[in-house]
């Protein structure tokens, strides 16, 4: 990605996919907690994005059960968490609906971590990514499963700007903890 002049800064939308969650009888989609698996792939994906210096400054989360405990095992791998924020809106979201929240943060952020849930997130990537590096493209179209991570690049003054293929997909990864 080469950056035009005036384009802006580099920013960075970090999506994550919530970790692998349960299923109790009884218990309302929004209220489902993580499995054991998604308790065990959370915190690797947060040293997934430590490792690879891909710490947000500000993290917008769905209010689901299952992406808020994401949300706190992942940044528990962080020495600092930026702050959060916790959206109704990104439970259950389309693209547009998303979309408009990104739109939302404040210019100074610069990298972005987005927490969420299918098939929004993965609608979103693939609107927003008008390349890739490598195969991420085609890895993100057969499968974005539980605990995946997506990090879009692009320049732009503010988030408000940010539009359908503007950004390049320079990573896709699927970190998994290790069984106990």
């Amino acid at each position: 990605m080469i950056a035009r002049p005036g384009a802006g800064p580099l920013r960075r939308l970090v999506v994550l996919r919530h970790a692998k969650s349960a299923r109790p009888a009884g218990v309302a989609d929004h209220d489902r907690p993580l499995a054991g698996r998604g308790r065990r792939d959370a915190p690797a994906a947060g040293r997934a994005l430590a490792e690879a210096d891909c710490l947000p400054d500000l993290a917008l989360c769905s209010t689901a059960v299952r992406a808020r405990q994401t949300w706190e095992l992942a940044s528990a791998q962080w020495g600092t968490p930026p702050p959060v924020r916790h959206d109704p809106r990104l439970y259950a979201a389309d693209v547009p609906g998303l979309l408009a929240v990104v739109r939302e943060v404040p210019a100074e952020v610069e990298t972005l971590l987005m927490i969420g849930h299918n098939p929004g997130l993965e609608d979103l990537v693939l609107t927003l990514a008008g390349d890739d590096l490598d195969d991420a493209l085609d890895r993100l179209r057969v499968k974005f499963p539980t605990s995946a991570i997506a990090v879009l690049a692009w320049h732009g003054a503010a988030w408000r700007d940010l539009a359908p293929g503007a950004a390049l997909l320079t990573a896709m990864t699927v970190p998994r903890g290790a069984k106990g």
